[in-house]
């Protein structure tokens, strides 16, 4: 055995998507001639130019209202919506049982975080951070009383690297009439677990990330967040309330409280530790809203950093595209110091 490799390359499994993380940290030294990535530019606290600042006017014509706190309207451009076409019955391709169209029915929101176009949820406060999570919370429940919604998708990108097209401080709803494959995925996992161990995948999960606390980056009361010990990239977090709820409509207001506390100090190591507002998606996993029986699922908040380390982007290729296992660049031990050793103390917000 090679001994300046141990604990540097190995696989491991990832039992929420049931596939093999193949780890080669000692690759991490490797030369690397491509692509960089720079911080963005600094914007003003107001751009008369952004379409989801106060009082300006979007693309399709409406105008904001002069808003000072959580602003939430339906998408003008979305990717599901009551507008999209319906699909005649008659209307077949050349195989019916696997070529198959449907309407492209759901409802897309924007929510915006604050008036302010040159803020993060980094750099408010807590309790505004909080309300952010209420906001979620109306949502969900206002969801789960359409009948037409299987499930809600909360997700913010998170810097230019990930796509996004306004820094403005915002994320996006999508509510849709099927269940995103990565949820199916979780929740098939979870009943096999239970199945065959009689026990719940998600506790078990949480329990060993608190037994070990090797990867553990913050916790308080009701919320836990760790690097996972199957993360598949470099800086990946899992956020758990410890009280298991299928989606955030049952949490109480301590509960979302605990949970914001823990995501914001998340992401202000993130901040801190790269000098830089830190790219990421974050997406809400919770169990669908179609009336099924979800009480062995426990929803996480899942934050996925496109940068392997700084200045440099984990480019998903031959192995993760073309095959569909991940190779990770780094051991989840070593990035889950990193976070925990940054020092928050002299973190300065724009309260």
């Amino acid at each position: 055995m090679n001994q300046k490799f141990q604990g540097k390359w190995e696989e491991r499994w990832h039992p929420l998507r049931r596939e093999w993380v193949v780890y080669s940290a000692h690759r991490d030294a490797r030369p690397w001639s491509g692509a960089s990535v720079a911080p963005s530019k600094e914007s003003p606290a107001y751009d008369p130019a952004c379409y989801l600042c106060p009082g300006n006017v979007r693309a399709r014509g409406i105008r904001n209202p002069d808003y000072r706190g959580v602003f939430i309207f339906d998408n003008d451009f979305p990717v599901v919506g009551a507008e999209a076409p319906a699909v005649p019955p008659n209307i077949q391709d050349a195989h019916p049982a696997l070529y198959q169209k449907k309407r492209a029915d759901g409802i897309a929101r924007v929510v915006c975080y604050d008036p302010r176009h040159n803020v993060t949820l980094a750099q408010i406060s807590c309790n505004q951070v909080a309300h952010v999570f209420t906001a979620w919370r109306d949502q969900m429940i206002e969801f789960i009383k359409n009948p037409s919604i299987r499930f809600v998708l909360i997700f913010e990108n998170r810097g230019e690297i990930t796509g996004v097209s306004n820094p403005h401080p915002h994320c996006q709803i999508y509510a849709v009439n099927f269940v995103f494959s990565l949820i199916e995925k979780e929740l098939d996992a979870a009943l096999d677990f239970h199945r065959e161990h009689n026990q719940n995948i998600f506790d078990e999960i949480l329990g060993c990330e608190l037994k070990s606390g090797e990867r553990v980056i913050d916790e308080n009361e009701s919320a836990c967040a760790f690097v996972p010990f199957f993360a598949r990239y470099s800086y990946e977090v899992m956020i758990f309330p410890k009280k298991r709820h299928a989606t955030l409509a049952s949490m109480s207001d301590s509960e979302l409280y605990d949970l914001a506390a823990v995501f914001q100090s998340v992401i202000r190591r993130y901040d801190s530790l790269f000098g830089m507002p830190f790219p990421y998606v974050m997406s809400f996993f919770q169990a669908p809203v179609d009336g099924g029986d979800y009480s062995q699922y426990h929803l996480h908040l899942l934050l996925q950093p496109p940068l392997r380390s700084p200045g440099l982007q984990k480019f998903l290729a031959g192995p993760e595209i073309g095959g569909g296992n991940f190779m990770a660049d780094a051991m989840p031990e070593d990035k889950a110091r990193e976070l925990k050793q940054v020092d928050l103390t002299s973190y300065q917000g724009a309260d």
